[in-house]
């Protein structure tokens, strides 16, 4: 026997109405069409599904029974309109963004956290990763978008870029450091204290080859590598090490007065940080309010930033050897 679902849930409206015409109104039908059904649903079960004579209408158990399945495919058809409806809303979903780990840790948590403060109900899935993984990961859809800085070589076509903010470095020390009370430094100062290490295939990477190439410098003392963001943050505090940073993760510290910035100016990478998105892709309205919700995040980051670089006393520079100075 096989029966049709439809009528299930108009004998669930009359149920919980009370009456065909008030659960036909219910559900947007017809009285004599709602009628038509119950008899139809009665004559395929072979049994009564209301006791004869009862006002209001009063269910059998049988029809009991039939009811409740009727209700559960009545709610399940409710539910299923309410997740259309706050899919298309972009008040619900999920979103997997993949970025580089210390803009990820540092700034853009944060950020997801102040989201969904308001959208309680999108779940962000976040991962970790360079450009190169990034978008092999955008390309098969394992993420929807990433956060990343790239360079000025152009993406595939199959991409999209948003830039949300310039690529900035700073030399980042210890608060305290014997460096911060030097007025000039040169290229011995910097080779008296151990380094950390980028992470490996962070972009930061070849921004600290290029500084060496520009100053001369075959290799420094590196004492430190491999951290994440926290354990790096606590090494820097607790050690004279050096290291480069981007500026957005110092100043996302800022308030901890664990890390400082040595005032001086360094070699800038030529990459902007934005958000990459695949251009032919499904389409959801929760990643769409999610990056912009990123980009006006950056818009008052970026201010804010660029405020604290010009209260920076920057020393003279660039570094020099000691026999210049």
């Amino acid at each position: 026997m096989k029966i049709d679902e439809r009528h299930l849930v108009q004998l669930a409206a009359v149920a919980e109405t009370g009456g065909v015409t008030e659960g036909a109104a219910m559900l947007g039908m017809t009285q004599p069409a709602v009628s038509r059904t119950l008899s139809m649903l009665e004559r395929r079960v072979g049994e009564p599904l209301f006791t004869p004579g009862k006002r209001p209408l009063q269910l059998t158990p049988l029809g009991q029974q039939l009811a409740i399945q009727g209700r559960s495919i009545l709610a399940a058809s409710r539910k299923a309109v309410e997740i259309v409806r706050s899919f298309q809303s972009g008040t619900a979903g999920r979103i997997k963004v993949g970025g580089v780990p210390f803009f990820m840790d540092a700034v853009i948590s944060q950020m997801i956290a102040s989201f969904q403060l308001r959208e309680r109900d999108i779940l962000v899935e976040q991962s970790y990763g360079n450009l190169p993984d990034l978008l092999t990961e955008l390309d098969s859809s394992q993420i929807d978008m990433a956060i990343t800085p790239i360079g000025s070589a152009d993406l595939k076509s199959d991409f999209e870029f948003q830039s949300i903010l310039p690529g900035r470095n700073v030399l980042t020390c210890a608060v305290g450091h014997p460096l911060l009370r030097k007025r000039r430094l040169s290229i011995e100062d910097i080779m008296t204290y151990p380094w950390v290490a980028p992470l490996p295939g962070s972009p930061l990477v070849l921004d600290l080859h290029n500084i060496l190439i520009m100053l001369g410098i075959s290799e420094l003392q590196v004492r430190y590598s491999g951290g994440s963001l926290l354990s790096v943050v606590n090494y820097i505090a607790s050690t004279d090490a050096l290291a480069i940073l981007p500026h957005s993760v110092v100043f996302s510290f800022k308030g901890e007065n664990k890390i400082s910035i040595v005032p001086v100016d360094i070699p800038q990478p030529e990459r902007t940080l934005g958000i990459i998105t695949k251009r032919k892709t499904y389409p959801n309205p929760a990643c769409r309010k999610f990056q912009d919700h990123i980009v006006r995040e950056f818009t008052d980051l970026k201010k804010v930033i660029e405020r604290h670089e010009r209260s920076i006393v920057w020393g003279e520079g660039p570094f020099l050897p000691e026999r210049d100075r």
